[in-house]
């Protein structure tokens, strides 16, 4: 549980700022504030004589809290069975990993399984959050494609109903971070248009949209998609699908679940290298309840799963059911094996959701007055220490 006393903590290390890694730098954290980030040589007088802890981080990494926009559960625990000990699990587990915000993500599942959801939810947010900050939720589905479920159960889906939408921000104002939907269905046009006006998140996934189909959808305010290649028509020279429009429109920022199982290496870098400089670049988890317990029988939502050398398929042995990822494995695969630069990693795991979010006048990257929002790294790349608002996890 993080430490919510008044306290100044001093972090010395490589900063990993938004634009470069600042060698031989200092963070410092006055109660849950970034009051100064930069060189070490440079700090203030007014804080080099203040008494308070002293984390020598040595040739390790300052990053920014990790930011998961997908996740649908860990520890044991799926966010469809919300109550404050479910989401204390899943936000403790999470954090433990580096991920200091999070929007509970949901299932295709019945209008009654959602609307408590969204309670359970709504009711955490209003007191304080121990772990992982709960941004929202993320509504992946109802209004998916029948022909691309995934592990998603295919009797729940609906077609788009902007009224259910209506009916819950008018219930729970702001808490619906991002809707997941297939755009070719009857209806997404005006969901769509409605989301954007609400300023939240309309994705595509779980689509089998052709590439004219999601341009038509983009010209209404669709601007991001879901665990890119997955759940979607693939790319082909001659119908470029919804993965072509994905990858050629700048328009569109696009999640990967970085674990090299979802993705192939090669096709990471190649969404990399058109999304990353124009910080449309996500890196997601999709992590599912199992996701840091051995391998064995989960669900997901409501359908079976198991979990087989930690990955995760439902009992055709064949359709991967989430992941069972976490942010900093992601981070480390990034750079590792797809040969992303630590600002780049940074960046996608951290800047580009926290903008997606509307968040990064207060978190996602480090920067004098921001949230603190930390995450220290050795120079392996492995978690040391992680501070949430300023706190540090126990």
């Amino acid at each position: 549980m993080i430490n919510h006393k008044n306290s100044l903590t001093s972090i010395y290390g490589n900063v990993v700022m938004k634009d470069e890694v600042l060698e031989r730098g200092a963070v410092i954290i006055q109660n849950d504030t970034i009051v100064y980030a930069g060189p070490a040589s440079d700090i203030p007088d007014r804080w080099t004589d203040e008494q308070g802890e002293v984390i020598q981080g040595n040739d390790g990494y300052i990053v920014p809290g990790f930011i998961d926009i997908h996740v649908h559960g860990g520890g044991g625990e799926d966010f469809m069975d919300s109550s404050k000990e479910v989401l204390d699990t899943i936000t403790s587990y999470h954090a433990s990993q580096g991920t200091t915000t999070m929007l509970a993500t949901t299932m295709t599942a019945p209008k009654e399984w959602i609307d408590k959801v969204l309670h359970e939810v709504n009711e955490y947010r209003a007191q304080p959050m121990p772990y992982a900050q709960l941004a929202g939720v993320h509504l992946e589905g109802p209004f998916i494609s029948p022909k691309w479920p995934g592990a998603q159960n295919p009797e729940h889906i609906s077609l788009p109903d902007v009224n259910w939408l209506i009916s819950w921000e008018k219930l729970y104002p702001g808490l619906i971070r991002q809707v997941t939907l297939a755009p070719e269905r009857e209806g997404a046009h005006e969901v769509i248009t409605w989301l954007r006006e609400q300023h939240i998140t309309a994705a595509l996934g779980h689509t089998d949209a052709t590439y004219e189909e999601v341009e038509a959808a983009v010209e209404v305010g669709l601007h991001h998609a879901v665990h890119t290649f997955n759940a979607m028509t693939p790319l082909h020279h001659r119908k470029p699908g919804t993965a072509g429009a994905v990858l050629s429109d700048p328009r569109i920022s696009a999640e990967v679940i970085a674990d090299g199982i979802h993705v192939h290496p090669a096709a990471v870098s190649l969404i990399a290298q058109l999304k990353s400089s124009i910080h449309k670049l996500v890196l997601i988890t999709d992590a599912m309840s199992a996701t840091g317990l051995p391998d064995g029988n989960y669900t997901l939502g409501d359908l079976p799963v198991v979990v087989k050398e930690g990955v995760a398929r439902l009992e055709d042995g064949i359709t991967l059911a989430g992941s069972t990822l976490t942010m900093i494995r992601g981070f480390q695969f990034l750079v590792k094996e797809v040969g992303l630069s630590i600002v780049e990693a940074s960046q996608a795991a951290s800047h580009n959701p926290a903008s997606l979010l509307g968040l990064l006048d207060v978190t996602g990257t480090i920067e004098q007055g921001k949230q603190a929002d930390i995450v220290l790294l050795d120079s392996s790349l492995e978690l040391t220490d992680v501070w949430i608002k300023g706190s540090k996890l126990k």
